[in-house]
């Protein structure tokens, strides 16, 4: 057996080893608002109840690992003390992974993950509209943990109301586990799915992607596609370029046969089975080549 000192180690090694150990981790999809009203949303997997009366929600932004930075989540509970809280099912993961890329200040991600802005009922900050469960919480307290990069803040939160989609409960009014379809976070890239097993999503660590609202309106209005399928598609840094669509769509006559046709639903489906087999690349040069 390994024996480690967490203080001789790096912190990135030991943040490794913390989040492969400790898991799964339900996800808190927090929606906060500065005092400009500008809206960020961000997923927190260091995140849990801690009682039921009164109902209290703790979540934790940490510091960067790597240049200290605070969140924009943090920043904005401390100047507008209220958050939504919002659980994240399998249906919407590839849209919440986006939405934790560090996008500058002032971006709603909201806009750039695809999801709906729902106005809250208590608090300022919107609810997405598309979570099974979503509570609306004004923070009592806000704990810094240390003030060095990798420091957690503990955001204390007590819910004052909660939302259930009315089709994740079963016949007695009760939440069903297998109807919400929570996923949950485990080391690296890989999450959990309520008795499906582990799966994996890149993280956007080092990339902006361009985002869900800067896909072609043709594409992001598909009957075929997911919010998932556009999740992926938005987490891209650049488009492939004509000539690698071009030189695409020459070896694939099955492509230039609907392009011809017009099929754009048959077309979505060939780049749906891509997305499937995480090839976003040629993902994008099938629907690209339509347009």
């Amino acid at each position: 057996m390994q024996t480690i000192d967490p203080k001789k180690i790096s912190v990135p090694h030991l943040f490794g080893y913390l989040t492969g150990a400790v898991g799964p981790r339900p996800i808190a999809f927090a929606s906060t608002i500065d005092t400009q009203g500008r809206v960020n949303l961000a997923p927190f997997s260091f995140f849990n109840v801690f009682g039921a009366n009164p109902p209290i929600l703790v979540f934790s932004p940490s510091r960067s690992g790597r240049d200290n930075s605070t969140k924009n989540t943090l920043d904005n509970v401390l100047e507008v003390p209220e958050t939504t809280i919002n659980m994240v099912d399998y249906a919407m993961v590839q849209q919440m992974s986006l939405a934790s890329t560090a996008y500058p200040k002032g971006v709603n991600e909201f806009v750039k993950a695809g999801l709906t802005e729902l106005a809250s009922e208590s608090v300022q900050p919107p609810r997405v509209a598309e979570s099974p469960v979503q509570f609306e919480c004004k923070v009592i307290e806000v704990k810094p943990l240390g003030t060095e990069g990798g420091a957690g803040n503990l955001v204390i939160c007590e819910i004052v109301k909660i939302h259930l989609k009315e089709e994740v409960l079963d016949t007695n009014g009760a939440i069903d586990p297998l109807k919400i379809d929570q996923v949950a976070r485990m080391g690296g890239n890989w999450y959990s799915r309520a008795n499906q097993g582990l799966f994996e999503v890149p993280k956007p660590i080092t990339q902006l992607g361009i985002g869900i609202d800067q896909i072609p309106e043709a594409i992001r209005l598909s009957t075929v596609l997911t919010g998932n399928d556009l999740g992926m598609l938005g987490n891209v840094e650049q488009l492939p370029t004509s000539e690698a669509i071009v030189e695409f769509v020459s070896k694939h006559p099955e492509i230039q046969k609907l392009m011809l046709s017009g099929d754009q639903n048959k077309l979505h489906k060939i780049a749906q089975k891509y997305l499937v087999e995480q090839n976003v690349n040629n993902a994008w040069k099938v629907l690209l080549a339509k347009l």
